[in-house]
């Protein structure tokens, strides 16, 4: 009995966990495809840019829901950040990474916002 709780919990994760990736991948499709369209990327370099943002997505919600002290987590995102902007820049060419930084700078960071709120 208790082997069939566990193993129905570990499926209810596994399944939870392929959602939620699905989910993400959808939305950071929709994301990619918009830098697409603003900064003129190549398919390459928007499917480049898709696992980009999913790989930094996941990094930071670690960060944001590990039990570690307010000022921790936002130093470490600031870290994660700054790596995920370095390998953007990687992809793009000068213009397009500038006209990415503008308009970056001007979107609320909603992965701060709530933790330097409390």
């Amino acid at each position: 009995m208790a082997g069939m709780m566990v193993a129905g919990f570990v499926y209810s994760q596994i399944y939870f966990h392929q959602q939620r990736r699905r989910d993400l991948k959808e939305i950071v499709q929709e994301i990619a495809l918009t830098w697409q369209e603003k900064l003129h990327l190549s398919v390459i370099q928007t499917l480049q840019l898709e696992g980009i943002i999913i790989s930094y997505t996941l990094r930071k919600n670690e960060i944001i829901t590990a039990n570690i002290p307010r000022q921790s987590k936002i130093k470490r995102l600031q870290i994660v950040q700054a790596r995920e902007h370095q390998i953007i820049k990687k992809i793009m060419n000068e213009d397009q990474f500038a006209a990415y930084a503008g308009i970056n700078r001007n979107i609320p960071d909603v992965t701060l916002d709530p933790i330097t709120e409390r």
